[in-house]
């Protein structure tokens, strides 16, 4: 049996694997699945439809698939996808989808949320990402695997956030924010190059990290027309996935990247 704390309360309606284990005053209310391994810490509140994978751990005090803050939003049955093994620390905030945003926010595996961080609407987080304290996704936007967003830093709806992309604290970002590299600064952030250490930390081998260099000097610090840039890193560096996915990372830019 799961172990569930008597002043817990816990609908009829939720599936719960027989191993979860649910603190003290934690509300989880109907349509709501929680795998296992799972540990919801005290004072948690998880509204449905919201399913939840497996070896989570929250660590209390959050709020988890409540309605979306949006205006638009008229209580439309939209939902709330979460992976395996995250860590969920206390006070964090994650809200279901909605309609126009296709109904459904996901948060991806071994992702790693700290205090206050906050996930809206119809976001889409990868895996093996870090929120640091107060870190915020308006809604919309998209987070790419192994990204760091830096603590008290904001990301504006529509954006996209690349793999490996690193935000430092206090940054405001209302354009993309490029894959591999550092970004920082507030009304306008700017990028600070490829995080080669971070790269380097996380196994990347010297060629990659000097491609990436390569097609960062290209497309930020060159004079050449955006799409002249592109076509260059696409020619001169087509050895490299890496510098062929930053290329096309900005391609898909709908509201631009931040240089």
């Amino acid at each position: 049996m799961a172990q569930i704390d008597p002043t817990a309360i816990v609908s009829s309606e939720a599936a719960i694997a027989s191993d979860v284990v649910i603190g003290a005053w934690s509300i989880v209310g109907p349509n709501v699945t929680i795998g296992a391994g799972t540990v919801i810490g005290p004072f948690m509140r998880i509204e449905g439809p919201v399913t939840i994978g497996e070896r989570n751990r929250f660590f209390g005090q959050a709020s988890v698939g409540t309605e979306p803050q949006d205006l638009k939003f008229k209580g439309e049955r939209t939902e709330l996808v979460i992976g395996n093994d995250n860590v969920f620390r206390e006070f964090v905030t994650l809200n279901r989808g909605t309609v126009g945003g296709g109904g459904i926010t996901t948060i991806g595996s071994s992702n790693f949320f700290m205090a206050y961080s906050h996930v809206a609407h119809d976001c889409h987080v990868g895996d093996n990402t870090i929120f640091a304290n107060n870190a915020t996704l308006a809604g919309h936007v998209e987070v790419g695997d192994y990204a760091t967003v830096g603590a008290f830093s904001a990301v504006h709806q529509f954006c996209r956030v690349g793999d490996h992309a690193f935000i430092g604290g206090a940054t405001i970002c209302t354009q993309d924010v490029l894959p591999y590299v550092k970004t920082v600064g507030s009304r306008p952030a700017k990028s600070y190059g490829i995080n080669h250490i971070g790269l380097e930390r996380k196994g990347f081998q010297k060629e990659t990290i000097e491609a990436l260099q390569r097609a960062y000097r290209i497309l930020v610090r060159s004079k050449l027309r955006l799409e002249d840039a592109l076509m260059r890193i696409e020619s001169e560096l087509g050895y490299s996935a890496e510098a062929q996915y930053m290329a096309e990372f900005v391609r898909g830019a709908k509201r631009g990247f931040i240089r």
